[in-house]
């Protein structure tokens, strides 16, 4: 029953490793182009609003027609998108590039959530999440460790080739375990749970505590290269060497908090366990801001792995109260919905993000990215303040 959302751990792995390809070798690639890094957060924020709008919409995509034709089309369409990134050469070449890739990738986590919904039962759903959508994270991991060497031999160019080629691989192996019967239909919900509706309060408690609980994410992932090259002094290599580090905690956090989730919030007063997982996670989140205050190289990467455990509390206890408090014929708009909120504050925000690293302003950038977890949990702690503690569900094939 694992392998659903195995499956969609690797798919989740292979987004990652294509837009990470792109974080990682940013040093070298704005030396050869002669970008800035307030373009290259443009660039981002291209992948980012493609990829906001393209969650929801492919959400509700595989809500309605299924994973095994969703997945399929998404996972085409990005393939080639992250290929055509070895054909870029300036600023709108990357950007479009960004775009097409981002809206592919939309489908990941929507794909992910509604795989762990349809295939497993309701108390292991919380830990079946954090298998499908650890794939981002062990994505992240292995990236330096798989692109490093291809760049070393083949160039920047050569690696966006190679991921391409991966993708062509994982649509292999989904033609394979998407005939499995639960991935070609869908539970039947038999639940008095509304519906997602713009109106209600609980869907922006969610938006808001996924997106701004989870920016340090973004915020390590896509700076980490060009902070530890320019501020630390570290080579191309050398951040290839260490930049699977930080990613390990969004890994292992990923289980970690799906199975404090599954054991906390399965009880009668679920509310009560999201409002103390909320909190832990972004007091755990401020370190953060001491990351400039550290001068030893081991410690600065430890504060980078430590935040993005930290932020993997706000992906996984985010989306275990979403899918307890409405629908689960809902769960691909609900994965949308949530990772593109995500998005859209990445979209909104990198650009800031990049004219505070060109003007060498560190200290600024992280105490704002520390900030960001504990301003969720606010949101959320306020629409919450009044709500009924939510029932479980029941499904029946």
């Amino acid at each position: 029953m694992w392998i659903p959302s195995l499956t969609m751990l690797l798919v989740s792995l292979i987004s990652y490793v294509d837009r990470n390809t792109l974080a990682l070798l940013s040093p070298t690639i704005l030396k050869e182009t002669g970008l800035s890094v307030e373009q290259y957060g443009y660039i981002i924020s291209a992948f980012s609003i493609a990829y906001m709008i393209a969650n929801p919409v492919w959400g509700m995509l595989l809500d309605r027609f299924g994973l095994r034709l969703g997945m399929t089309a998404s996972v085409s369409f990005w393939t080639l998108a992250s290929t055509i990134h070895a054909f870029a050469t300036g600023f709108w070449h990357f950007a479009i590039a960004r775009a097409a890739l981002g809206f592919g990738e939309g489908a990941t986590f929507p794909g992910g959530l509604r795989a762990a919904v349809q295939s497993l039962p309701g108390h292991l759903q919380s830990r079946g999440i954090a298998v499908s959508y650890s794939g981002g994270s062990l994505g992240a991991v292995v990236t330096p460790l798989i692109v490093t060497p291809i760049a070393a031999a083949w160039g920047w160019r050569g690696a966006f080739l190679a991921t391409g080629f991966i993708g062509l691989l994982w649509l292999g192996l989904w033609s394979i375990v998407s005939r499995r019967p639960d991935m070609r239909t869908r539970k039947q919900t038999v639940t008095s749970k509304p519906h997602v509706r713009w109106s209600d309060p609980k869907v922006w408690a969610f938006m808001a505590s996924y997106a701004l609980g989870g920016f340090p994410l973004a915020f390590v992932l896509y700076q980490s290269a060009i902070y530890l090259n320019r501020a630390l002094g570290a080579s191309q290599v050398d951040v290839g060497k260490v930049l699977w580090i930080p990613p390990l905690g969004w890994e292992v956090g990923y289980f970690v908090w799906g199975w404090i989730t599954d054991r906390t919030a399965s009880g009668p007063r679920p509310l009560r366990a999201y409002r103390i997982l909320f909190g832990v996670a972004a007091l755990l989140s401020l370190p953060l801001a001491a990351v400039t205050q550290i001068a030893s190289f081991p410690i600065v990467l430890f504060q980078l792995f430590f935040a993005m455990f930290a932020a993997a509390g706000f992906v996984i206890v985010p989306i275990s109260y979403a899918t307890r408090v409405f629908s689960a014929a809902n769960a691909g708009l609900i994965a949308g919905i949530g990772a593109g909120s995500w998005g859209a504050l990445v979209a909104l925000v990198m650009p800031v993000f990049g004219r505070l690293f060109d003007q060498r302003l560190y200290n600024q950038a992280f105490l704002a990215a520390a900030l960001f977890p504990l301003a969720g949990y606010t949101i959320w702690s306020i629409i919450n303040r009044s709500q009924k503690e939510p029932t479980h569900e029941e499904s029946t094939p």
